[in-house]
């Protein structure tokens, strides 16, 4: 099966457990994660109509940026966890930044969207670990006013919406995270200050469409596992 056939399976599912839920398809963006696979990979699905892609490390997001530099429409969203060492980097190609878990980021953030010169402010989201797993980066809840705060002090940056990992491989304890974030972004102003939650990958997005995702990051079911 090829990267275009796996797009077509993955923008169904998406489609379908919309529908299902009452929600439009076209309000769910699908997110191309990318990590680890070639650019020839991402040019393929480029070709095949996915303009979105996820890439977890900096230098992996150069690299790929640099060998689709021709490609003028393609929007990329880093995901991964993001050192304050690598913003400037970061600020320089991403399009979307998923992953701002400090006020000490946001900070660096903004410092180097701005000296990129960049037009208009930088859509981030804020990665929340909701389910308290200690090996995994976000803030704490407790202290998410504090970052998202941090992010509407900086003149470059636009705090967009709230991302979170959910547990691995558990549909009850996806959903369970997925419902935490949701709530969490109502009693922090809502849609209308936050509009975007990035939940839901390749194993568990219709559950994420059911408790309100606007963007799923699916790199298995386009990709094919990581070698």
């Amino acid at each position: 099966m090829t990267i275009a056939d796996r797009l077509v399976q993955t923008r169904e599912r998406i489609a379908r457990a919309a529908i299902e839920c009452g929600r439009r398809p076209q309000d769910v963006e699908l997110v191309a994660v990318s990590k680890t696979k070639s650019a020839e990979a991402v040019r393929e699905a480029y070709e095949a109509g996915q303009r979105a892609f996820g890439e977890n490390y900096a230098q992996e997001l150069v690299a790929k940026a640099t060998a689709l530099d021709g490609v003028s429409d393609i929007r990329w969203h880093f995901i991964g966890h993001l050192q304050s060492n690598k913003a400037k980097a970061v600020a320089r190609i991403a399009h979307v930044i998923h992953t701002v878990d400090s006020v000490s980021l946001a900070r660096e953030l903004g410092k180097r969207v701005a000296a990129e010169g960049r037009t208009g402010r930088m859509p981030v989201l804020i990665e929340v670990n909701v389910s308290g797993e200690s090996h995994k980066s976000g803030v704490d809840p407790r202290t998410l006013r504090e970052v998202l705060d941090a992010v509407r002090g900086q003149a470059t940056l636009w705090a967009r919406g709230l991302m979170t990992v959910p547990p691995a491989e558990d549909l009850v304890e996806a959903r369970r995270a997925f419902e935490a974030l949701a709530a969490l972004r109502d009693a922090h102003g809502g849609v209308v200050e936050l509009p975007d939650l990035s939940i839901g990958m390749s194993s568990d997005l219709e559950v994420a469409i059911a408790c309100g995702a606007t963007i799923v990051r699916v790199g298995t079911a386009i990709f094919g596992g990581r070698a």
